[in-house]
């Protein structure tokens, strides 16, 4: 198993890796989760896909495992920042807009973390693991990058996984239901130890 953090920097370096992420997002969200998201060639994107944002990508044998975006709160392409704010500011009808109890930070320190997932296929007995690796690249890349936080909207029953891999969480706003799902918006701090 291979953990890669990409950026439009090294894009290059990594073949169809981007591509395979993108349609890995596309089975996920798409096909799976049945959400309405811009696609094209296989691939789901958005607006936050951009040159700021980092995209890390659990791999084996050309197969996405798992993944996650990390885009930095500061960051504005056009009318958008990032994706909490944005919803925050009425701009994503899909999103609730009181997700958290005060304003959306735009910070040097603080990047979002958005499109999570673990694909459907990995196994179970496989799945802590690669948990544990997207976990830990994710704060190595954050920490790397600056962040001492990332923001993100996350399943209140993941809490406890989280506790279990040492991620350190707080919530910033009310329990949401999105799509079905009770989920909280949490400030993760990137001074934690991997268990």
């Amino acid at each position: 198993m291979q953990v890669t953090t990409l950026s439009f920097d090294n894009l290059h370096a990594h073949g169809p890796l981007f591509t395979d992420l993108l349609r890995a997002r596309h089975r996920t969200f798409i096909q799976q989760a049945r959400w309405d998201l811009p696609e094209a060639d296989g691939m789901e994107f958005d607006q936050y896909d951009t040159p700021a944002s980092r995209w890390v990508a659990v791999h084996e044998y050309g197969r996405i495992l798992a993944g996650v975006r990390l885009t930095p709160t500061t960051h504005r392409c056009g009318m958008y920042s990032y994706m909490i704010r944005d919803a925050q500011l009425g701009l994503l009808d899909t999103i609730p807009r009181d997700l958290m109890w005060e304003d959306a930070p735009v910070a040097q320190h603080v990047w979002e973390g958005s499109r999570v997932f673990i694909s459907n296929d990995v196994p179970s007995e496989m799945r802590l693991r690669v948990q544990i690796q997207l976990i830990a690249e994710m704060v190595r890349t954050g920490r790397e990058l600056g962040a001492a936080a990332i923001l993100a909207i996350v399943p209140v029953a993941s809490q406890r996984l989280a506790r279990k891999l040492g991620l350190e969480w707080t919530p910033v706003g009310p329990v949401r239901d999105i799509d079905g799902v009770a989920c909280v918006c949490v400030q993760s701090s990137m001074a934690m130890r991997m268990h």
